[in-house]
């Protein structure tokens, strides 16, 4: 796969210069879809256009830590891991609200994003990945770089084991992206991980919304949608998947004489 990194936060952050009101909404649509061709121009759906002051103060602190730099490099240390996979594609960086606006739901996102996440042939028509970021974390390096590498190694997961079907390939999924992310959470302490394991284990070949929701992201996230609470702790299965990725990562390691 060739990428290219597109920088688009100083794009993001002008839009939020605009007053708060109707006009900013119809900048924002004609700055992300292309209504001639009735097709979406840029990965920025997720964005909430009509964002308060938050979200401004959050790409002012990305811009200011040169968050596209660390984006950017996060790339080419991808590239290698996706030299099967076909096709040239663009990378940018998009802000999204979880933190006091309505526009998304950042679970329903994130299952979208882990669910649904396309293999190559399926992003014919639009030649982006968009890698999120949301308000509601802290703006790091260190969680820019972890965005970027997910969102490829993602993509050439799915590339080769085609998109999950089941919570048990999700979770593999999963794990094996943040470990090759070398990602720094979610983690739980080893009671915590048992349990949830046990909680998992009779979920495992569902294939709806509702349970990998409630599975991955625990009752606080379940919440958020209506859903019923499982006794799980944030992003319980998240964690499980990673603990299991590292852990079976590590096993296969061979040892140094």
């Amino acid at each position: 796969m060739h990428l290219t990194f597109v920088p688009l936060l100083e794009e993001e952050r002008e839009l939020y210069r605009r007053p708060r009101d109707f006009t900013r909404f119809k900048a924002y649509l004609r700055w992300t879809v292309d209504f001639e061709t009735q097709r979406v121009k840029l990965p920025t759906v997720m964005m909430n256009p009509m964002a308060r002051g938050h979200v401004a103060d959050y790409l002012d602190a990305l811009l200011a830590l040169d968050a596209e730099a660390v984006g950017a490099a996060a790339m080419r240390e991808a590239a290698p891991e996706l030299d099967d996979v076909p096709g040239t594609f663009r990378v940018a960086l998009v802000v999204c609200d979880d933190v006091a606006g309505g526009w998304t739901n950042r679970y329903a996102c994130e299952y979208a994003q882990m669910a649904c996440a396309p293999a190559p042939r399926c992003l014919e028509q639009f030649d982006w990945h968009g890698v999120v970021l949301w308000a509601g974390d802290p703006p790091t390096a260190g969680l820019v770089r972890e965005a970027v590498l997910t969102t490829l190694y993602r993509v050439a997961y799915v590339h080769r084991h085609g998109p999950p079907q089941t919570l048990r390939d999700v979770l593999a999924q999963e794990g094996w992206v943040m470990a090759q992310a070398g990602c720094a959470g979610p983690t739980l302490d080893a009671d915590d991980v048992e349990y949830t394991r046990y909680v998992l284990g009779p979920h495992l070949a569902a294939t709806d919304m509702r349970t990998w929701i409630e599975c991955l992201f625990g009752d606080a996230a379940g919440r958020t949608l209506g859903f019923t609470p499982q006794g799980l702790s944030p992003r319980a299965g998240l964690a499980v998947a990673r603990h299991d990725a590292r852990r079976e990562a590590t096993n296969r390691t061979p040892e140094r004489c």
